[in-house]
């Protein structure tokens, strides 16, 4: 874990003669954000001294109390390894803070944050390993995005099939070069579709590198002349992209989720975590599937999940307990998709975890069958219910589920909702191919 400090700082930048620093931040929506700096401005930076216009950032502030600091994490200081070599390019993520001096409540990374400062209340540390997928399209002659592949790769292939196993190489090792340790890396079930593993880490850490590995994928594409999209269901009648979640908690680091005893191996906390994500999932959906397309994903017969059960056996549940030895037990949660805000997604599933602990809540029995070959009849006997099936029917839940909502605090709450619920309308608005194609010829 590092541990720069302010002369760290000064010392790398001037060693690597950097010449310009980005302070990111995110909008309440996990879009990356930044103000930046020269060299110049440093010290004013690392004083806590540079302002930004708060109105201007969604769901941040009024435009009569708009002004903004931004507190640079000295630990997230990057050097941009495809900037030039001579005045590089380098970036610290900020927390944004009021000009009382107090954090902004609806700060995402603070969100995250205060959950984080409870479960280390409770003596636990939080440990998430993402699975990040995104397609590579081509682009047109104005280097604009399309949905346009030549390629038909598919699981694991390889080149000459997989035509952007360069671009997905570079992206790994711009990442490697960034201080990530990149398990895994291969090419997606649809065409076009690929994924990025890198080893888990502790909660806002792991947030912090979602961020920069969309960015990083995004700007690497672009050098290949490829656009990187982290949209959910860019395409019709194939597997959508998911962000699945391995989460874990530790005690004096120790994984406190295996019992050698139990017949699946789980100890009671985490069949306590498991419960708590369970009777709050619907809510949690809100957040961890954040927009309209994100529901053209979880759909039956892509792989996502859409049915709330867990299993230690196979992979149609929501929920499932990968095989592992015992040090390594993790709960995988498989709704997440990649357009959510990871610090808001970490921060709802551990608080939803945490009331499991707390509350002692136990999950249903495991469902070890295939939940898509079962019938309507069955599924029903088994008490198992179905994810939102739209963001307004997510909304509705995160709404009615007061615990989740005040995770993020009722005012970031209210503006999320507000905003999502506007653009359930401007969706709901629109005339689609899909129905002109259906009705205009007919009706």
């Amino acid at each position: 874990m590092r541990s720069y400090t302010r002369e760290d700082i000064l010392r790398m930048v001037e060693e690597e003669d950097v010449g310009f620093i980005r302070l990111q931040f995110t909008d309440i929506f996990g879009t990356f954000k930044n103000v930046a700096i020269t060299t110049s401005q440093l010290v004013r930076a690392l004083d806590n001294q540079c302002m930004f216009d708060g109105s201007s950032i969604e769901g941040f502030a009024r435009i009569e109390d708009s002004d903004m600091y931004l507190r640079p994490d000295l630990n997230t200081f990057e050097i941009f390894p495809w900037r030039p070599q001579q005045g590089k390019v380098a970036r610290m993520i900020c927390d944004v803070y009021k000009t009382d001096g107090t954090v902004l409540e609806s700060d995402p990374r603070h969100v995250l944050k205060r959950v984080l400062r409870q479960a280390e209340e409770m003596g636990y540390r939080f440990d998430v390993g993402p699975e990040c997928e995104f397609f590579l399209f081509h682009t047109d002659d104005d280097g604009l995005p399309t949905t346009l592949t030549h390629e038909r790769a598919t699981y694991f292939d390889l080149g000459p099939l997989d035509l952007g196993e360069n671009a997905r190489r570079d992206m790994v090792l711009t990442l490697e070069d960034m201080g990530f340790i990149i398990e895994s890396s291969h090419h997606e079930k649809a065409a076009a579709q690929h994924e990025i593993d890198f080893h888990y880490d502790e909660a806002l850490s792991t947030a912090d590198n979602i961020v920069t590995l969309k960015m990083v994928v995004k700007t690497i594409a672009k050098r290949h002349g490829l656009h990187a999209t982290f949209m959910p269901k860019p395409k019709y009648g194939v597997n959508g992209s998911g962000m699945h979640l391995n989460l874990s908690l530790s005690r004096d680091g120790v994984n406190v989720f295996p019992d050698p005893e139990d017949p699946k191996g789980l100890s009671r906390e985490a069949y306590y975590f498991i419960g708590g994500i369970m009777k709050h999932i619907k809510a949690i959906t809100f957040i961890t599937n954040p927009t309209v397309n994100s529901y053209k994903r979880l759909v039956p017969g892509y792989e996502a999940p859409v049915y709330i059960a867990w299993s230690a056996k196979n992979r149609t549940p929501l929920i499932r307990i990968p095989a592992s030895d015992p040090a390594s037990t993790r709960v995988e949660l498989r709704s997440p998709d990649p357009s959510a805000n990871p610090y808001l997604a970490l921060a709802v599933c551990l608080a939803a975890g945490l009331d499991g602990i707390r509350s002692q809540i136990l999950p249903p029995d495991s469902v070890d069958a295939n939940i898509f070959e079962m019938s309507e009849q069955e599924r029903s006997a088994a008490g198992i219910e179905r994810l939102p099936g739209s963001l307004l029917e997510a909304a509705r839940e995160f709404q009615e589920d007061a615990y989740i909502r005040s995770v993020l605090g009722e005012e970031l709450a209210e503006k999320y909702i507000r905003a999502k619920t506007r653009e359930y309308a401007e969706y709901r608005a629109q005339v689609t191919e899909w129905e002109t194609e259906r009705y205009l010829h007919v009706l």
